[in-house]
């Protein structure tokens, strides 16, 4: 487990992240992250909940209308 620490960015807070971390997400400045308060804690992440469960719907209607959709490209 990495920790780091809160520290004052003008008249916010904020925090940096070790160069592991920014390695094994590749993650970029002005990269968005999702702030995800759960029972444990907080959670940081650059995966959209909220896009995952678009893409699952997508997933879905992809899946049972293939065909057509294939029709539709041509």
């Amino acid at each position: 487990m990495q920790k780091t620490s809160v520290r004052k960015v003008g008249n916010s807070l904020g925090i940096t992240l070790p160069k592991t971390i920014i390695d094994n997400y590749q993650l970029a400045e002005g990269d968005e992250l999702h702030l995800i308060e759960t029972n444990e804690g907080i959670v940081l992440s650059p995966f959209n909940p909220e896009f995952a469960e678009w893409a699952e719907a997508y997933d879905q209607v992809n899946r049972k209308y293939r065909n057509t959709l294939h029709k539709l490209a041509q």
